[in-house]
């Protein structure tokens, strides 16, 4: 089981003493079958969704743990709807519609199993009546949707590279003379530097990025070994091929990994922060991530830029060169139907190159 399995294991067992029986019934039902990571996403949806409950007065018990099965069974689509719209009109940030959606699905996992799976002594359901049932759950958008939310959100091919040389050198005359950000980045620029280029000359995920280890690396084949996601077991890792681009930044930032980090010898992340008190280094969570790619897109005049965005700037990339299958196997696709998406994004970036070289001729 890798770092973050682990991790996210030991919060998922601490969260569900605090959960209500069925709901604890329930996550053991499916942990044979779903990520801990997947599940601890679960148990806080049901954790948002009983807390709510209390809080309109849906359920009279004192604590989440004490909410009642017959609470569940006595709402009506009225509650329901409340919910939802609870959920996209929340004052300390409201969720977008893809948020809801998932949260909505998760709940009528739950509600689903306990009115047609779990059973109690005498052979009936645990929940006699559904609400979820007559909820609707949309599909999500398909990749045609999804490609046209992405235009014009993606780095382009040259933008790839002026990206990658912004965080190691152009960010630092951007910051001014703020000392703190100043030290900060001379401090972490190589690994920043080579977090970022791996993602966009790999189109890794973030969790399998945060889940790398020095061994998994072999410069000589371009290759790093990762736990690619559905790989619920943990037994083996996936072969992802990286770019040559990226080759410089990695062997730089190993040269210094134990230096700068001050690595333990049983540390075996590939990539290390010292948090403040500490004196070793030890692995980034995937928020650290997902902050520095935000903390430089901002600063590089492009602020929706994103993790993921940098993956998806990778496979429009990586499409262009290769096939649909080519493309869904470096990414670590299922289906070819999620790999689609780049299909229309490459249709875009060549109808417009064409425009363009049209307007050269002119």
């Amino acid at each position: 089981m890798n770092i973050q399995k682990i991790r996210d294991r030991a919060e998922l067992d601490r969260i569900l003493v605090l959960m209500p029986w069925y709901v604890d019934k329930f996550i053991h039902h499916k942990l044979p079958d779903l990520s801990p990571s997947t599940l601890l996403e679960y148990v806080r949806d049901y954790d948002t969704f009983l807390s709510w409950l209390i809080a309109e007065g849906l359920s009279q018990a004192e604590a989440i743990r004490d909410v009642p099965l017959e609470d569940l069974e006595k709402l009506h689509m009225e509650s329901i709807d409340g919910f939802r719209n609870f959920l996209m009109t929340k004052r300390d940030g409201p969720n977008t519609r893809v948020t809801v959606t998932r949260k909505m699905s998760s709940l009528r996992s739950l509600f689903h199993y306990l009115s047609q799976i779990a059973e109690d002594e005498n052979f009936y359901p645990l929940l006699k009546r559904n609400v979820m049932a007559k909820v609707e759950i949309k599909r999500m958008s398909k990749a045609k949707d999804q490609a046209s939310k992405l235009e014009g959100k993606l780095l382009q091919e040259h933008e790839i590279q002026e990206f990658v040389d912004y965080v190691r050198v152009g960010y630092a005359s951007d910051v001014g003379n703020v000392k703190q950000a100043l030290y900060a980045h001379e401090l972490n620029k190589v690994r920043d530097t080579c977090i970022v280029s791996l993602i966009l000359h790999s189109g890794l995920r973030v969790s399998e990025v945060v889940n790398l280890t020095i061994d998994d690396i072999d410069l000589k084949k371009q290759t790093v070994y990762v736990y690619r996601k559905g790989n619920n077991d943990g037994t083996f890792k996936t072969r992802v091929f990286f770019r040559q681009d990226a080759l410089l930044n990695l062997q730089e930032y190993l040269s210094i990994r134990e230096t700068r980090y001050l690595a333990g010898k049983k540390e075996k992340a590939l990539f290390l922060t010292i948090p403040n008190g500490k004196k070793q280094g030890q692995f980034m969570s995937k928020r650290a991530i997902q902050e520095l790619v935000i903390k430089y897109a901002k600063r590089f005049g492009k602020p929706y830029l994103s993790v993921h965005k940098l993956r998806h700037s990778f496979a429009t990339d990586y499409y262009l060169q290769n096939d649909l299958y080519k493309t869904q196997e470096q990414l670590g696709h299922a289906s070819p139907d999620t790999t689609q998406i780049y299909a229309h994004l490459t249709d875009k970036t060549m109808s417009d190159a064409i425009d363009n070289r049209k307007g050269d001729n002119h």
